[in-house]
């Protein structure tokens, strides 16, 4: 495809209806759930994922704004759909309000790649979600309500600790990837999920029935859709998105003839915002985002990918609750316990299924990974089971690892993570590896 830059834009503004955008819909005496089948001049289009085209595939509709349109479950934007719906309760914002999609076109293109066709490879995310301004024009003229699920543009990040690894050596600024100030140059790339329930229940290795009942049960039936719709098979569900950040030239991500550098993270916002040192998550996204830097120096790509997956998916008041029983543990804040802790409060030591992560991976066509920085041996085996091949994996260096946070790194390091010569093993007795009580903060 041609530079997507030079590609004229969509005329949307023009696509309302009558009723102006700012002005409330009329409200309504009753409440129609939507297993009762709607009305209207406009019906739903059908979706027919892994198509061959976004025409083929059909659009996917989340939008409240023409209730008949939509053919999903949920609405758009997860979780701030919720806020959403403050603001149009308010009377902050028009409930029949459509995006005006002038100029938001990604600055950079990313094409569709082989492993968008079928069912399979691609099953948490919308591929074509980046597209849709351009590849549903004629729908968004007719009246559809059509919305962008993925949005990409250019940045530049600023890292404290990058300023310090300049002046340590670690890494050189070019002026082009990294700046003399320290300054580094990304695009970027935000995706709303979106879930092709057969796939999900697929890759989960259960029936879309035992999926379907689950997501309806344990979110309080909140999605009556789940059980009452079966033609229904996409759901856009409320939780957190990811964010993709790309160092250098993005197109070599799927060309595969450079070096890649990647680090998956998952969310952790006492430490990649505030700097808690009880867990090793913000040395070691500064460590991939270095990584990442040095790759797009050699002529390669960097990619870091940052999960919304706060305290392993299993939300921060667990985390929060967890710290507060290991330190108040009789025999203190053990590597030992680290896990056991975490499993009395919350059940399970982990929710976060890697099955879903490759996906992203899908989406950018990547086949290969040279320098994954990552210890998990969840992430490798996902990405393996994809055929995404990783070359060489890269450990958090030793001297970057907190004090309070040798206790997570001795107990993951015990339960198998992965570790090179570069890195130490878990000290032979875990219960000798202590971090601080709660008197110590």
């Amino acid at each position: 495809m041609t530079d997507q830059t030079k590609r004229p834009e969509p005329e949307l503004g023009s696509t309302l209806s009558k009723r102006g955008s700012n002005e409330p819909r009329p409200e309504q005496p009753h409440i129609r759930l939507s297993s009762h089948p709607r009305k209207g001049s406009i019906s739903a289009p059908e979706i027919h994922w892994g198509a061959a085209s976004a025409k083929e595939r059909g659009p996917v509709i989340g939008s409240q704004a023409n209730p008949p349109q939509r053919n999903v479950i949920g609405v758009h934007s997860g979780a701030y759909g919720v806020y959403r719906a403050l603001a149009i309760a308010a009377g902050k914002l028009s409930p029949v309000h459509r995006p005006d999609l002038t100029n938001t076109f990604p600055p950079v293109d990313i094409p569709p790649q082989p492993q968008w066709l079928g069912t399979e490879r691609i099953v948490s995310i919308d591929p074509w979600g980046h597209r849709v301004a351009a590849e549903f024009r004629d729908e968004i003229a007719a009246g559809f309500d059509i919305r962008p699920t993925i949005a990409i543009t250019k940045a530049r990040i600023q890292l404290p600790e990058l300023q310090g690894a300049l002046a340590a050596g670690r890494v050189k600024a070019d002026g082009h990837v990294l700046l003399e100030n320290g300054d580094t140059n990304v695009v970027k790339a935000a995706i709303e999920p979106v879930w092709y329930l057969p796939g999900i229940a697929q890759r989960l290795n259960i029936t879309e029935t035992q999926l379907r009942r689950a997501l309806f049960d344990q979110t309080g039936a909140m999605f009556t859709d789940l059980v009452t719709r079966p033609d229904r098979k996409v759901f856009l569900p409320p939780i957190g998105g990811i964010t993709l950040y790309m160092f250098g030239s993005v197109e070599n991500l799927w060309k595969g003839d450079h070096e890649i550098a990647c680090r998956v993270h998952d969310e952790c916002n006492g430490s990649d915002v505030f700097g808690s040192d009880i867990c090793t998550c913000r040395p070691y996204l500064v460590h991939g985002i270095e990584e990442c830097i040095r790759s797009a120096q050699r002529g390669g790509s960097g990619l870091i990918v940052y999960n919304r997956k706060e305290g392993r998916a299993l939300g921060e008041v667990v985390k929060f609750l967890v710290y507060n029983a290991r330190k108040r543990n009789p025999a203190g804040d053990t590597a030992a316990a680290y896990f056991e802790k975490t499993e009395c409060v919350a059940g399970v030591q982990d929710v976060r299924f890697q099955d879903l992560m490759p996906d992203v991976f899908n989406w950018l066509g990547m086949k290969r990974i040279d320098r994954w920085v990552s210890m998990s041996n969840m992430k490798f085996d996902a990405m393996a089971a994809h055929g995404i091949e990783i070359k060489q994996r890269i450990p958090i260096p030793d001297d970057m690892i907190p004090r309070d946070a040798s206790v997570e790194m001795d107990a993951k390091k015990a339960a198998g993570y992965f570790t090179d010569g570069t890195t130490s093993a878990a000290s032979g007795d875990l219960a000798d590896t202590k971090g601080r009580g709660l008197d110590k903060y």
